[in-house]
């Protein structure tokens, strides 16, 4: 089913009035880092502790820069492809986050090592599970797939109008 949305965003981007917008990031999407930011902005506290961005934000940031042009894709099945790349490669780079913080937020957080890294890949795999759930083309939302484009409509694929 979800090709289907990918042929129609490869259809959308052959049309000669479509180009790729500036490329524009969120950060984390879903409000992840604007509350993230709203909540260190209110709470010094845990600022000084979390900093006013998610540890993870440089993730997002590369995950938006495949989202935003679709990985340069030119079929449908690429772009599947890329898509399901980019969104393992995100849950990778939280992942990796969390092993290269473990020592010091356990020694922070009086918790073990493994604790560490057990609970980023918990925020790994609930972030990989929302672009999964909410990500695809052609849907509309700021975060969706090829949002560097138009919005596209699976609709037009499947009717030819």
């Amino acid at each position: 089913m979800e090709l289907r949305a990918h042929q129609a965003l490869i259809d959308r981007i052959a049309r000669p009035d479509t180009g790729l917008a500036p490329f524009e990031t969120d950060g984390c999407s879903g409000g992840l880092s604007q509350v993230w930011g709203m909540v260190s902005a209110r709470f010094p506290e845990f600022a000084e502790t979390y900093k006013a961005a998610p540890p993870w934000e440089a993730c997002c940031f590369t995950h938006d820069r495949a989202y935003h042009a679709a990985a340069e894709a030119s079929t449908a099945e690429e772009s599947y492809d890329a898509r399901v790349l980019a969104d393992a490669e995100l849950r990778s780079c939280v992942n990796e986050t969390g092993r290269l913080r473990r020592s010091e937020l356990a020694e922070q957080y009086g918790v073990t090592p493994d604790r560490v890294e057990l609970a980023y890949g918990l925020i790994a795999d609930a972030m990989h599970l929302a672009v999964r759930f909410g990500g695809g083309p052609c849907s509309g939302l700021s975060w969706r797939w090829g949002y560097g484009y138009p919005n596209c409509s699976v609709l037009q694929t499947l009717t030819g109008d």
